[in-house]
């Protein structure tokens, strides 16, 4: 060995030794990623599909387990997603939102309705002033519906949801929109509607 140079090993993020570590650290429920600070360590070349499906180079990763494991300990710093073990650190690639919301129930009527979402990879909320809903436009103005999941990752709403939350949606000072929880959350200006 060459004087100076350090004996330890220095390995390189890999999506094996990521999953042990998330298994690991998910005995007893969602990891709290939030609070670990260790290194950063890479990219890993892992990306999500705005639909949903993880890749792992450049192959679609089957099985659903592995991927609910992964979806456990992600985050977002700033405009770039990690995943995070006690230990490291390893970026990721997200194309739109990390998750997909693919179905939600409507409990109530009116100011007392509950949306309860799921997504993907079975996490489970209500929308509401902690998990709230919001809608962009691109430039041609299709909307892109998004719900909180949890800490500040997101999930698209699919499609077929979102027409089922505008037949859900009401008027109220000058927006359309619906109401979960207690919150009104807006969709789009009323006046859009009528042109």
């Amino acid at each position: 060995m060459a004087k100076g140079t350090d004996a330890r090993k220095v390995e390189v993020p890999s999506a094996e030794n990521i999953a042990a570590a998330a298994q690991e650290a998910a005995k007893g429920g969602l990891p709290p990623v939030d609070k670990w600070n260790p290194p950063f360590c890479g990219d890993l070349d892992m990306r999500i599909a705005r639909d949903g499906t993880w890749f792992y180079l450049g192959t679609p990763i089957g099985r659903a387990g592995l991927v609910k494991l992964f979806s456990s300990i992600i985050r977002k710093d700033g405009d770039d997603y990690f995943l995070v073990t006690p230990v490291e650190k390893v970026g990721i690639t997200v194309e739109d939102a990390p998750f997909v919301a693919l179905d939600f129930d409507a409990v109530g009527e009116g100011e007392d309705q509950k949306l309860r979402f799921e997504t993907h990879v079975g996490d489970r909320f209500t929308a509401g002033p902690e998990h709230p809903i919001r809608v962009t436009y691109d430039d041609d103005g299709e909307p892109s519906p998004y719900v909180l999941v949890r800490r500040n990752l997101e999930a698209l709403i699919d499609r077929k949801s979102f027409y089922r939350l505008v037949d859900l949606g009401v008027h109220r000072d000058g927006w359309f929109g619906v109401w979960s929880d207690g919150e009104f959350f807006p969709i789009i200006r009323s006046e859009a509607l009528e042109a």
